[in-house]
Order: C-alpha cells, then structure tokens, then sequence
C-alpha cells in the first residue's frame, strides 16, 4: 500500500466516521426532547448498525486495497534461508483493518444478532482494536526520527487519549461526555492522520520537510494544534446545527427551554426551605408561653 495512500484514505475513512458518530449524538439527544414519530414499516431498517456495516466495508475495502497494491501480493516469508519476514509496514495496515473489521462484526453482532443489545460487547471489541493500534503504533515508530517522529508521536498522544476514553466507557457507558470525548479524538485522528499523508509524502510545498530544521519541527506541532482548533469548530457546527434544526421543528423543546428560567430569577425554594426551619423552632418555644398566657 502506497505510503501516501496508507494515511490519507485511512484518516479520511476516521474524519468521516468521527463526524457521522458526532451527527448521531448531536440528533439522537436532541430527538429523545421530542415526541417520537412512527416511521410505520421503515422502522426496522433504521435499526441496523449502519456504523457497524460501515466499519465493515471499510476494513474490507482497505485490505483489498493493500494487498493490491504489493507487489507479489501478501507473502509473509521470502525464500531464502535463512527466511525474512516481508512487507512489515503493510501487515501491520493489514492488521490495523482486520481491527476495524472485528469491531464492527461487534457492533453489528450487539445491535442486530443478538437479542438484547449487549453494549459491553461494543465497547469491549473497540478498546481491544485501540489497546491493539497503541501497539502496533509504538512499533511503527522504532526507527523513525525527525520529522516523521513528531508527526507519529503526536498520533500517538491521541490514541492513547482515546484509549482511556474509551476503557472508562467499560464502567459507564452512558455518560453522554465520554461519548463527545470520543467522537473529537477520533476525528482529531482522522484528520491529523491525513495531514501525517501530506507532510511525510506529498507536501503541498513540493520539497521534503527538513529533520533538521528546527522550525519544521516546531510547525509539525502547530499544525496539530491547528488541526484539535479546527476539529472542535467542526463538531461545534454539527451540534449547532442541529440545536437549531429542532429547537425550530420540535415545539416540545421550545417548551421546554421557556420551562427553565435563569439562576438569577429561580424560585427561591432552599431560602423558603432555611427559613422555615428556622422559625419552626421560634414557633415550639412560643407555644408554651401562648399556652401560659391563655385563661
């Protein structure tokens, strides 16, 4: 797989994913404000894992790719004694894609298969197929130095990130943030792995980036930070979006936001709450004396 092709296609595949994940949560936690609409007999088709199928083709499509485009196809050993491994960059794409395969295998087996979803089952095949891709990163990168280095390492900042993200998930995998922490590491991955494409192999400059070059290095980094600013833009766009779309198509929630008023204008409830229990104690020691003073 050609070296500029291994990167660009693959982080567009996870830019894209990363945006479609962000859209679903963007409109299922907006919807669930709602009133649901019966989609009559086109219910059921809207239940199958799309990211699960999607996963699927990609992994496959990618394989395929790879293994087109060496030449003699996949071959593990060569011929000679004693015997080398061949190829060690592509069999670890390959391996990275097997991953993607797996994982949505997962999510389609959770979602369609089996009779009640089973979301440990989702969240456990996804951080397998990250603490895999940490691994296989970090051997990646033994022999790089330079430019080539900053550039993985950065990659690897956010795996790892998206790797603890993701084993919290195990434990709670119903708290909505750690789902919005997920999607923009995985579009941040997708996107900086497609500029990993140009830097190393395709600069839009047309020269090679210097390893030696001390600003190089340091713009490696900006670039990244560039790329976390524009990323949040973007799904910052996806969920205003889609505030917009139902806050103008979904009068329950209109109603619902005229329902909450301000902290500064909020029933003073714990304030009357202190001061009866204040003066229930004034009350009981009056009692007494009113019963004193009566004839």
């Amino acid at each position: 797989m050609g070296n500029f092709n291994g990167h660009v296609y693959p982080g567009l595949f996870l830019f894209c994913y990363g945006l479609y994940k962000a859209i679903v949560i963007a409109n299922d936690s907006l919807r669930s404000l709602c009133p649901p609409k019966n989609k009559g007999r086109w219910a059921r088709p809207w239940k199958i894992s799309c990211e699960g199928l999607l996963e699927i083709v990609a992994g496959s499509f990618f394989i395929i790719y790879v293994n087109n485009c060496t030449e003699g196809g996949m071959t593990l050993m060569n011929g000679k004694l004693p015997p080398r491994f061949m190829y060690p960059e592509d069999w670890q794409h390959l391996t990275m894609f097997t991953l993607l395969i797996i994982n949505g295998c997962g999510d389609v087996i959770s979602k369609n298969v089996l009779p009640q979803r089973c979301v440990a089952l989702e969240k456990g095949a996804l951080a397998l197929s990250s603490y895999e891709l940490l691994l296989l990163l970090v051997s990646h990168v033994k022999e790089s130095s330079g430019i080539e280095l900053q550039v993985h390492s950065l990659l690897i900042s956010v795996v790892f990130l998206l790797l603890l993200v993701l084993t919290a998930e195990l434990w709670t995998p119903e708290m909505v943030h750690l789902w919005m922490m997920e999607t923009f590491l995985f579009v941040i991955m997708g996107s900086w792995l497609m500029q990993a494409g140009f830097i190393l192999y395709g600069p839009v400059s047309g020269y090679p980036w210097e390893d030696d070059d001390m600003s190089d290095l340091m713009f490696v980094t900006t670039f990244f930070c560039w790329h976390v600013m524009f990323d949040a833009l973007c799904l910052l766009a996806i969920y205003g979006f889609f505030y917009c779309w139902h806050r103008c198509y979904c009068p329950s929630l209109k109603m619902t936001e005229s329902k909450e008023a301000p902290y500064h204008e909020s029933s003073p409830e714990p304030l009357n709450r202190l001061l009866q229990e204040v003066e229930q104690p004034e009350k009981e020691d009056q009692a007494p004396l009113l019963a004193k003073s009566s004839p």
